[in-house]
């Protein structure tokens, strides 16, 4: 898998400095060309661990700059009101996840988008405390938690 990533990074460098255009657009043009090659080379290969990966960190990058983007606005708009909407309070969110490097990236994941902050992890690293500047309905946050940080970062990791 290293390989293969070694192998697009080259690619990619390769086709910036043929066209000569050092820009964001064509080196993020040149991944997905050298990405497109080497997946249709490695097609009979049965090993397409990095072709399944790439994809999804990918989409976990954009789902994060969005969680990201909607909670600045939600706090921003907070505080540019006269009027607080502010419902804090402390959730017990219950951890799929089980390595200390699954816990510890939920966690600053977590703690990243603004309103919310990762408190603790419980002794036996099977609940995650979590403060929120929001919290509505308690099943629903954990549920965000569950069903968007966690379940996307666990997928990319296992």
């Amino acid at each position: 898998m290293r390989t293969r990533f070694l192998l697009n990074n080259l690619l990619t460098f390769v086709w910036v400095a043929l066209t000569g255009e050092f820009t964001f657009l064509n080196f993020a043009f040149g991944f997905i060309l050298s990405f497109a090659a080497l997946w249709l080379i490695n097609q009979s290969n049965s090993d397409g661990k990095y072709f399944k990966i790439v994809p999804r960190a990918v989409g976990f990058v954009f789902f994060f700059l969005y969680e990201l983007i909607k909670a600045n606005i939600q706090v921003a708009y907070d505080v540019i009101t006269p009027t607080f909407y502010m419902t804090p309070g402390i959730v017990r969110v219950p951890l799929d996840a089980k390595s200390d490097f699954e816990i510890t990236l939920l966690a600053n994941l977590i703690s990243l988008t603004p309103g919310t902050l990762s408190l603790d992890v419980s002794e036996d690293k099977k609940v995650l405390y979590v403060h929120s500047m929001y919290i509505e309905d308690k099943d629903e946050f954990i549920e965000g938690i569950k069903n968007g940080f966690e379940r996307r970062l666990l997928k990319l990791l296992r």
